[in-house]
């Protein structure tokens, strides 16, 4: 199996629901989020890729046009608006697009992450 992957970064806010009132993230707050794409083929393309990076793009404008300093409750149309939540959110966005995609990974700060894999 050969994979792929590439990393896309974004600064949005939110505010997760059903939260005690003392939790900070039951707040609107915000994070400098980083979006990683995994891609996996048995088969390689004729010029021997899984996926050419360029196409690619399609999700980094995804993520500046729809995603980047926005607040993420209202662009999702979701009160829970976790980094699982987004993540299978774009794994959706993506899949529609590449048949290829096997998991999307959410970073919120350096030292968590979530990651949506069917």
């Amino acid at each position: 199996m050969y994979t792929i992957a590439k990393r896309f970064a974004f600064s949005a806010s939110h505010v997760i629901g059903g939260l005690p009132a003392e939790h900070p993230c039951s707040r609107l707050h915000g994070h400098n989020y980083e979006v990683e794409i995994v891609l996996q083929s048995a088969e390689l393309d004729p010029v021997g890729f899984v996926r050419d990076y360029r196409e690619l793009s399609e999700l980094k404008a995804l993520i500046d046009n729809t995603l980047d300093h926005r607040h993420l409750n209202e662009v999702l149309g979701h009160d829970r608006t976790t980094s699982e939540v987004i993540a299978k959110w774009i794994y959706d966005w993506c899949r529609a697009r590449w048949p290829e995609v096997a998991a999307i990974r959410i970073s919120e700060t350096p030292k968590t992450w979530a990651e949506y894999r069917p």
